[in-house]
């Protein structure tokens, strides 16, 4: 079964920036960036991420803390683009 969309960027936080510690309770609205799960190269790994796995071309203007900082956003901007996941 294919995964959701909010689980595909949920795993993917957990395992990189997290490595994998699914004992770490990562709120839908908790900021990655004030509290330390993600950095400024984090956050080219995630954009990567995003255009990999849904196939989004992200603009400069699109990487910034309103579209990035939480899943919820992440999930939200990824809704917002009309994408799907590209591999299941």
């Amino acid at each position: 079964m294919t995964q959701t969309i909010k689980d595909k960027v949920r795993t993917f936080v957990i395992e990189n920036f997290l490595f994998g510690d699914t004992a770490y309770e990562l709120a839908d609205d908790a900021s990655l960036i004030e509290n330390d799960i993600i950095d400024s190269t984090g956050v080219l790994e995630l954009v990567a991420f995003i255009e990999d796995d849904f196939g989004i071309a992200m603009a400069d203007a699109d990487i910034v803390p309103q579209n990035l900082d939480s899943l919820a956003r992440i999930l939200a901007f990824i809704e917002a683009k009309g994408a799907v996941p590209v591999s299941a």
